[in-house]
């Protein structure tokens, strides 16, 4: 019976131990490393022609952090074995055998050396070193620098995109402040497209309207009347002019259809501004069918701030209200009213449905983006 009963001692011993250990597997203590080591490629004795390769080959070894850990790094490329100044490369490798793009070296180091066109192609030695961190940030850590001796550099700048957001800011706005500067509306599917329905009526004081766009909320990329091209036709309807400070100065008050569409032109964004009729639809069933925008459907615009209404619906079924762009299908720029809110469809997919009776009316308040259906 006593060797049973030290058998079974033994026995809960041991599973204790594996639980222990199984526990601890499962629940590794992160462990900060001390180094990890870039190493020099092979082929550190040629020269590396940024313009006529597609990448340079980086290998490492892994930062040892207790256990076997999700690892990102990220490259860093300098003129000075010193690191004083440095551009991080904007792609990322989660893998110690990294193909780096020459395309995002020759940028970065274009905008390092700060010299004229004329003056590439360089070649130039170039230090470059690998920041590693945990996937949540963590344990961040650098690595040596190693020297690439001869690198051919090819003068190179950062892919012009197109806008992602655009901003309408002036006295009709908010004071001339960023926080409440209307947000523009991206055409659906139409990069560097925007529309906004904007109240350009005299202010409290009894100013004219005066404008300025942005791609971006703040000063730096804003643009003013000399600075969009501006059409007769909105010209004319708006009796627009430029202010000394270079904004739009709007003579007709009242509001406005505001379209920015945006080019680029070389190195180059060019912004056309349109300024049209402030014309909203309803469309769908219950405005009597689709793809018909007339008089019937459109709602009457307020004197001054206040509600657009629409005719009332003479069928029932799902309610659909837009604009309508020249050329550009009426869903690109379709809204709707949700608990209260106007909420655009802009670069998103198709909307929830809003059902309505027949001889209902929808009513939008553009300045506080708010929204009701009633009769």
């Amino acid at each position: 019976m006593k060797k049973i009963y030290n058998l079974l001692v033994l026995l809960a011993g041991v599973l204790c131990f594996v639980a222990c250990s199984d526990d601890n597997d499962s629940n590794p203590t992160l462990q900060m490393p001390t180094q990890f080591v870039l190493n020099t490629p092979a082929y550190v004795s040629g020269v590396y022609d940024l313009e006529n390769t597609e990448s340079v080959l980086l290998t490492c070894t892994q930062p040892d952090y207790g256990y076997t850990a999700a690892v990102v790094y990220a490259v860093e490329v300098s003129l000075t074995e010193g690191f004083g100044t440095y551009e991080i490369l904007p792609s990322t490798y989660t893998t110690a055998r990294m193909e780096v793009s020459a395309s995002e070296m020759a940028v970065a180091l274009t905008g390092l050396l700060e010299k004229d066109e004329d003056e590439f192609p360089i070649t130039i030695p170039v230090y470059i070193r690998l920041s590693a961190a945990l996937t949540n940030g963590e344990g961040e850590i650098t690595s040596n620098v190693i020297e690439l001796p001869e690198v051919k550099c090819y003068y190179a700048l950062d892919s012009m995109v197109m806008p992602e957001e655009m901003y309408i800011i002036g006295n009709v706005t908010g004071s001339w402040s960023w926080t409440s500067a209307t947000k523009m509306v991206p055409v659906n599917d139409t990069p560097g497209k925007f529309w906004a329905i904007q109240y350009l009526g005299l202010t409290e004081a009894g100013d004219k309207a005066e404008i300025k766009f942005s791609p971006v909320p703040d000063w730096g990329e804003d643009f003013g009347f000399s600075g969009a091209n501006i059409d007769d036709t909105s010209l004319a309807l708006t009796a627009a002019s430029e202010t000394a400070d270079n904004n739009i100065l709007i003579g007709n008050p009242g509001w406005y259809l505001v379209v920015v569409t945006t080019a680029i032109e070389g190195r180059e964004y060019i912004y056309k501004v349109n300024f049209l009729e402030p014309d909203v639809y309803l469309t769908g069933d219950p405005s009597g069918g689709f793809d018909e925008f007339n008089d019937a459907r459109k709602f009457t615009v307020p004197n001054g701030l206040g509600e657009f209404v629409s005719p009332p619906t003479v069928a029932g079924g799902e309610m659909r209200i837009c604009v309508k762009l020249e050329d550009i299908e009426w869903w690109k720029t379709e809204f709707m009213i949700f608990d209260g809110k106007i909420e655009y469809r802009g670069n998103g997919g198709d909307q929830e449905r809003v059902n309505v009776g027949v001889g209902q009316r929808a009513y939008l308040n553009f300045t506080e983006g708010t929204g009701r259906i009633g009769n």
